[in-house]
């Protein structure tokens, strides 16, 4: 009897440590997938700016990449994820902290993954919320004031508002619902570009007398790449944000998000022919990431079939908001507002429609309160930051810099020779 309890316990054990491992490969991986993402928002930038500003776009995502991750060891991780359930701002402590033995291995998030696997994977999103500022002021911005935003922004802003849900704060005790982050991540990083946006001022040149002036991007190549590089790379956003290597949960998570992509092609193909008259790819790649935004908050907790719907929608508003935003004169050469903004704001609303995650959670009020909450402290942190760089050190080139090119003003170096 003991020799069949003590092999049954054996067995017990040795399952465990597998699917201990199991679920940390795959957590791994997703880090991975995420941190391609970088490349994809970097190519995506730099096919729509101007071939002047092609060296300046890469130089801040790489930038960005290294700010965020070394901010989020240092203050960011404890301040998102201070260990203190329902509160507004708790800091846990500068650094890292690794829990020694199994604390910080099998028995750290009961199984799913390590204390330094969650690190990784979290801090890959963080930096994600500036590399959506980014392309929102891009061709006019200093580069060293927008590298300041980017360390505050990563630092500060963003842990915060994360903690309020994805840290178990205030608002996650509310019953606010957001899967992998169309509000947490997505419209962050919107708020933060159209703060950025609206202090900057337009291009020289975008709006004139006679009209809208397009200032197409350079090359529609390299920005066709950086979309289907973020696709591939919203596996790993979304995926591992279920935070197991579980076979169901990943499936459907892989299924809703694609779904939900190809739904915001088509829907931003359409809409835009209605409004452009014309086959806009530019507006086809939005809406692409468009579905993308849109289907983060529930990839996990929708149908495949309302998952179309959401990615629809999400890609039919793209056009809509790229016509509204230049209507009101706010010039966003990617067209970041558009899609993580509204899309995000898009993607968290439609949780309450759409998913079902048991009674008092993603309802429609709290799923609203979350997004006024999560925009209002973003926008005033975002627009406050960027208002004392701008009447201190400045945060826009001069007309000479903006018209030769921020590559020969700030790098004295050339994307092509």
């Amino acid at each position: 009897m003991n020799e069949s309890l003590t092999l049954a316990q054996e067995a017990l054990a040795a399952a465990n440590d597998a699917k201990f491992v199991a679920n940390n490969v795959w957590m791994l991986v997703a880090t991975v997938l995420v941190f391609i993402m970088h490349l994809g928002f970097a190519t995506l930038e730099s096919g729509f700016v101007q071939k002047k500003n092609v060296v300046n776009i890469l130089f801040k995502n790489v930038m960005i990449v290294s700010i965020g991750l070394l901010s989020y060891y240092f203050v960011g991780f404890n301040l998102m994820y201070p260990g203190v359930d329902g509160g507004y701002f708790v800091f846990a402590g500068f650094g890292l902290t690794n829990p020694e033995g199994a604390a910080g291995l099998i028995d750290y998030a009961s199984g799913g993954y390590t204390y330094y696997t969650d690190f990784i994977f979290q801090g890959m999103f963080a930096a994600t919320c500036c590399t959506i500022v980014s392309g929102a002021v891009a061709e006019r911005v200093k580069l060293i004031p927008f590298l300041i935003f980017c360390l505050f922004f990563v630092t500060i802003s963003y842990p915060i508002t994360g903690y309020w849900k994805w840290g178990a704060g205030w608002l996650d005790a509310m019953g606010f619902y957001d899967f992998a982050g169309s509000t947490i991540v997505h419209s962050v990083g919107g708020w933060g570009a159209l703060a950025g946006a609206l202090l900057l001022g337009p291009r020289l040149g975008k709006y004139t007398e006679k009209g809208i002036k397009p200032i197409p991007g350079h090359s529609m190549p390299l920005a066709t790449i950086g979309v289907f590089l973020l696709w591939f790379g919203w596996f790993g956003f979304n995926g591992g944000s279920v935070l197991s290597a579980d076979p169901g949960a990943v499936s459907l998570v892989f299924v809703t998000t694609s779904v939900a992509a190809a739904a915001g092609c088509i829907g931003a193909f359409l809409i835009s022919k209605f409004v452009y008259k014309s086959y806009d790819l530019g507006m086809a790649l939005n809406g692409i990431l468009g579905g993308l935004v849109g289907i983060t908050a529930s990839a996990d907790g929708v149908s495949v079939s309302s998952a179309i719907l959401i990615g629809l929608i999400a890609g039919a508003i793209i056009p809509i908001s790229v016509n509204l935003f230049d209507k009101m004169k706010i010039d966003d050469p990617v067209g970041a507002t558009s899609v993580h903004l509204v899309c995000g704001i898009w993607g968290t609303i439609a949780v309450a429609l759409f998913g079902n995650y048991g009674e008092g959670v993603g309802t429609l009020g709290v799923q609203l309160l979350g997004i006024a909450a999560v925009g209002v402290f973003t926008f005033a942190f975002a627009f406050i930051v960027f208002f004392l760089l701008k009447i201190t050190v400045g945060i826009r080139v001069d007309a000479p810099e903006e018209t030769i090119g921020l590559d020969i003003g700030e790098h004295q170096a050339q994307a092509y020779t």
